[in-house]
């Protein structure tokens, strides 16, 4: 038979193929050649066949029929031939295949046959698998002396050997590495740490160095097995401390064989239970990380630092400079993981240097970092902003720079951190008004500042900003604003919806323009969009048939509150009892906040048989400040129908019931019928008068009258109560919000309150007002009503 062609050959004439046709054509003829030579068990040229088989495998082709000609070239005498059998053991092998178990008695044949130092990294690697399918107690140290067979065979166990494999050669490996030979570890620490010291301590080695440094290979697979062994273990530990110091300090980091090894050395020192100074060590050497050239470098820094950061959170705060320079790197991977690794060091000391960097960063990244980086700013600003001031200012650039970005819910968050900032209307208004002149791009900004300007578009006219220099701008500037927000074709659906209710509250803050806002919301009364013509056609409804409610229908929203877990165990009792609220046990009615307020309110009698104020008339759509009071009574059962009222409120919206300026229905006190304080305190008095109905006696109309004596007005004055279940109570609208000062003025409301069964009358009331600047509250119980009010 000739001799077959050789691997060169065979190469050169399948790249001269044109096809793959033709290629394969090729191939079919020389594998049909080599499966004759196998048959004829031609061992001169097995070893040449196989190598030309693991090339055609490389190349795609099936070579499985190649399996046993590598064992017989692992069993021959050559160490040519056992190295092209080894080789296609690893590739045409693997754990599944029949013939892998017949490997296990050629490897156990050449651990001990020959022994070399070459060998040691194939021990390693395999001594790793070893240990962890046997969970071998001891570990011994492995002294090869001469030449590459055993490395051949270790390399191939380490690559392809089965658990099962591994199993029975435990013993084998296991005396292997007990030898002499310095270069293997044994599996105790205590030799591992002597043998990484030996190599760190060593000179120049010719047959390991790598680029100055004695087997870095070698040391990179000692770190990780004492990083597996000192893994909650303090005493090994312990014992690990000096050396991984060592290493870490006497290490070269000039070329990359040294940056592997300090990396090493840094994730072992972390993932074991290392000394405080040890940690700080290992977290410098990611911080001169940060500084070297290499990407990959850097990026590995980054990573290991950020999960590191939560643990040495002060080591880490040493290098935010260089971190927050990553920021500016050409890499994403690299920025994005100095984003997060800044948001994570972000602490009340260095918010404001922090954040400015990272608007710094928002100005200029990428599209897809915007996202990320502007929930990052604004969960930061949330929890460690060092005034209310800097929080809206940080807020509203981020609006400004990436509005379309944000998540959905920072409109309504900044809006009520504006609300909440009864000092800052004033500022805030001005700062927004100045940001959507002419650019409308940003919606979730505009409809911030459409609420805004419509909320507070009084002190945006008239200047009174003592923050900054005010601006100088009429109501029909402003008035112009909110039109070109509404014709824009930027503006989204939500948006034209903040600006004309923002334009139908400015009727009630302006003087002079009310004709021309009568005018554009009746323009919109036909508009397609059924959102803003169902807005409009309300809005002129209010114009012209309860034009008389409108001032107290849209008046200034008051402060709002977060939902509190706490909430009810805040509330002053005046009973020095512990109530809990009815709320903790129910599920949140669909679409009604759930504030403390409404804990307080339901709180007012204590335990289940609360009946709270009954609205005037069915529920409808809520659409200003009033919806307060629906949020707070919404969730309760009530067990009666409202009782009814022949005052011109009746088809009122029961979601604005705190804002009406309606005038008291009754104002003659049916004689014999005495009245009573139901509170005084603060210079605040309650007094209530009583009249019976004539047309229903089990109806109690109760006038309440409030009075300030002090010496400045009360302002936002709002009258709540409940009653038993028993009962039915019906607040109407009060005259007024404002108290004035001196007992000049008082504030009249009606209270109507069916008692069909002619039980004693009881109430909880909950007053709530601005006095001097402050916002106060207060509850208190009224049981002292007159026997003729309920009998």
């Amino acid at each position: 038979m000739p001799a077959p062609i050789r691997l060169r050959e065979l190469i050169r004439t399948i790249r001269t193929a044109r096809t793959q046709a033709e290629e394969r054509e090729m191939i079919q003829k020389e594998c049909a050649a080599i499966r004759s030579s196998f048959r004829e068990e031609d061992n001169t040229y097995r070893c040449r066949n196989v190598a030309k088989l693991l090339y055609m495998h490389m190349l795609g082709y099936p070579a499985h029929f190649g399996q046993l000609e590598c064992l017989k070239l692992i069993a021959s005498q050559k160490f040519t031939d056992k190295r092209i059998g080894y080789l296609g053991a690893m590739l045409l092998l693997d754990e599944r295949q029949d013939v892998h178990l017949l490997m296990t008695n050629c490897i156990k044949k050449f651990l001990y046959k020959s022994r070399s130092n070459i060998g040691f990294e194939f021990a390693t690697n395999l001594y790793f698998r070893v240990a962890w399918n046997l969970e071998i107690s001891t570990g011994p140290d492995l002294n090869h002396s001469t030449q590459y067979v055993q490395g051949l065979a270790l390399c191939t166990l380490g690559c392809m050997g089965s658990s099962e494999m591994c199993r029975d050669l435990a013993g084998e490996v296991e005396k292997l590495l007990k030898t002499s030979n310095s270069y293997l570890r044994k599996k105790l620490v205590p030799q591992l740490v002597r043998i990484l010291k030996n190599l760190i301590m060593s000179g120049y080695s010719p047959e390991h160095d790598v680029s100055g440094i004695s087997d870095p290979f070698l040391q990179v697979r000692i770190l990780r097995l004492l990083r597996i062994l000192g893994r909650n273990d303090d005493d090994s530990s312990e014992a690990m401390n000096d050396i991984l110091a060592q290493v870490a300090t006497n290490t070269e980091t000039s070329k990359n064989v040294g940056n592997a090894i300090l990396y090493e050395t840094v994730l072992t020192i972390m993932d074991i239970k290392s000394e405080s100074g040890l940690r700080v060590l290992a977290i410098n050497i990611l911080g001169r990380f940060l500084l070297n050239n290499d990407k990959n470098i850097r990026y590995v820094a980054l990573t290991s630092l950020l999960k590191t950061v939560q643990t040495d959170h002060n080591a880490v705060q040493r290098h935010r400079s260089t971190i927050v320079d990553c920021l500016k790197d050409l890499d994403v991977s690299i920025k994005r993981r100095a984003m997060e690794l800044s948001f994570a060091l972000v602490n009340g000391n260095n918010v404001r240097g922090m954040m400015k960097e990272l608007l710094y960063f928002l100005d200029s990244c990428e599209p897809e970092f915007k996202a990320d980086c502007a929930s990052g700013i604004f969960l930061a600003a949330e929890k460690y902003a060092p005034s209310k001031r800097w929080h809206i200012d940080t807020i509203m650039r981020v609006l400004t720079t990436a509005g379309s970005y944000v998540r959905d819910d920072a409109v309504p968050n900044l809006i009520q951190l504006i609300t909440n900032s009864v000092e800052m209307h004033a500022y805030t208004v001005q700062r927004l008004y100045k940001a959507i002149l002419g650019d409308y791009s940003q919606q979730p900004l505009v409809q911030v500042a459409s609420w805004c300007i419509g909320e507070y578009g009084d002190l945006l006219v008239s200047g009174q900003c003592e923050e900054e220099e005010p601006v100088q701008v009429t109501e029909d500037e402003v008035l112009d604003i909110l039109e070109s927000v509404l014709i824009s074709n930027m503006s989204a659906s939500v948006t034209r919806g903040y600006a004309l209710t923002a334009i139908m509250k400015l009727s009630t803050r302006f003087t002079c323009t009310v004709n021309r806002i009568k005018k554009v919301v009746s323009i919109y009364g036909s508009s397609i969009d059924v959102e803003i013509q169902q807005r409009a056609v309300e809005y002129n409804a209010l114009f012209k048939k309860y034009d008389h409610m409108r001032p107290a229908l849209l008046e200034r929203m008051p402060v709002m509150e977060k939902v509190t877990t706490n909430g009810p165990t805040e509330i002053v009792q005046t009973n020095g009892e512990t109530e809990t609220a009815v709320l903790e046990t129910k599920p949140p009615h669909s679409g009604l906040q759930t504030g403390s307020q409404a804990n307080d309110l339901l709180d007012l009698l204590g335990g289940n048989d609360i009946t709270p104020v009954i609205p005037t008339a069915p529920t409808s759509k809520p659409a200003s400040a009033g919806g307060e009071l629906l949020d707070l009574l919404g969730d309760l059962n009530l067990t009666g129908s409202p009782v009814s009222a022949p005052a011109p409120q009746i088809s009122q919206p029961p979601f604005l019931l705190d804002g009406l300026s309606s005038q008291p229905l009754f104002n003659d006190i049916a004689a014999g019928i005495p009245s009573i304080t139901a509170y005084s305190k603060n210079g605040l008095k309650i007094d209530f008068s009583f009249e019976r109905s004539n047309t229903n006696p089990s109806v109690t109309v109760i006038t309440i009258q409030a009075s300030n004596s002090t010496e400045l007005d009360m302002t936002d004055f709002v009258f709540q109560a409940a009653v038993p279940k028993t009962f039915q109570l019906q607040l109407l609208s009060p005259s007024s919000s404002v108290i004035p000062a001196f007992n000049s003025g008082t504030i009249t409301q009606v209270i109507k309150v069916l008692n069909p069964q002619k039980q004693q009358l009881r109430m909880r009331i909950k007053l709530t007002y601005n006095h001097k600047g402050s916002a106060m509250q207060d509850l208190a119980e009224v049981n002292n009503f007159p026997p003729q009010s309920w009998q």
